[in-house]
């Protein structure tokens, strides 16, 4: 059996292990491969002959699954699949599979870590001292920018599957109250500190937001200018889901006017950023390069549960399948 990797290099640049995987089959691992519109050259030349292929970001659309005649198994090394086209996959016989639930612990750890980023600016205050900004100081302390105490303050979080539940269990140790909406409602989770809520009333009562939210049609653009404007003026928000969850326009503008104090961001509508996205010159926005998937534990948790899905598939008894 043969297997290609198209991009391996975002998932193991290194400090990961190929070799439970080579030993299953044939392996050959690209770091990159390039996406031409025109053509696809570069996906078919490399995954010509394979069986199995494994992409992370690399595009499968229709029209390569229809050269690679050969091509038996897709295995996504993500969560998210959109990158394949799954229909046209199905038809042909390709099984994908994706990885479901490797990063819950570090994607919640995350987007508390941007919170009290936007509550503390940690990082701006070290660069001062390091400037010599304390050193100088008439004072013993001082603080560039207003600081946040979280306790007592109500988080709304939008999808409150398993990384939405994580992150309300630190923000509930950290003393924050919780709002929750989601389109399925487990009701034991309820108790003092947590509520499930319509939409609307999660903008009017939470002091931040935060999406942990797939993104559906539904969902797409859910942060704009008519939700921002039921929200308190203030609010901060927290993204670490999809980008495209948030109108940027909106959002940008709602900085800088001061609707919203803060946001903080691991992911944007198309990635890697552009030079023209406006949340980067927007006040107070925090942007990281989506990063919340990537500690070596989750990596090695991904990794481990894709090669899982391989051997399970040569078994017979495939898992983790997308398209059924």
């Amino acid at each position: 059996m043969q297997a290609v990797v198209l991009d391996g290099y975002t998932l193991n640049p290194g400090d990961l292990s190929w070799d439970k995987l080579e030993k299953l089959c044939k392996t050959t691992i690209y770091d990159r491969t390039a996406y031409n519109l025109s053509g696809l050259d570069e996906i078919v030349q490399r995954a010509m002959g394979a069986d199995v292929i494994f992409t992370n970001k690399t595009p499968l659309p229709a029209e390569a699954l229809a050269k690679l005649p050969n091509l038996k198994y897709i295995g996504v090394l993500a969560t998210g699949y959109n990158v394949v086209d799954v229909k046209a996959a199905a038809e042909r016989g390709i099984v994908v599979t994706n990885i479901p639930t490797y990063g819950t612990e570090s994607v919640s750890q995350m987007a508390i870590a941007l919170l009290l980023e936007l509550c503390h600016h940690i990082g701006l205050h070290d660069e001062a001292v390091k400037k010599g900004e304390w050193s100088r100081n008439q004072d013993w302390c001082f603080w560039k920018s207003p600081l946040v105490e979280l306790s007592g303050k109500t988080m709304g979080i939008i999808g409150l599957g398993r990384i939405g539940r994580a992150t309300a269990r630190i923000a509930q140790a950290l003393g924050m109250k919780i709002a929750a909406f989601d389109s399925y409602q487990d009701k034991t989770l309820e108790c003092a500190s947590l509520h499930y809520t319509t939409l609307d009333e999660l903008f009017a009562e939470s002091d931040v937001i935060v999406l942990h939210c797939p993104l559906f049609e539904d969902t797409k653009g859910i942060i704009n200018k008519q939700n921002i404007a039921k929200m308190k003026t203030g609010v901060r928000i927290i993204n670490n889901s999809r980008g495209p969850l948030i109108i940027e326009e909106d959002l940008a503008a709602a900085l800088n006017n001061g609707e919203v104090s803060g946001a903080a961001l691991d992911v944007v509508s198309t990635e890697p950023i552009q030079e023209d996205n406006p949340l980067l010159r927007a006040k107070n926005c925090i942007l990281t390069p989506h990063i919340s998937w990537a500690p070596v534990e989750a990596r090695q948790r991904l990794l481990d549960i894709a090669i899982d899905n391989l051997q399970k598939y040569i078994e017979g008894s495939p898992i983790n399948v997308v398209n059924k």
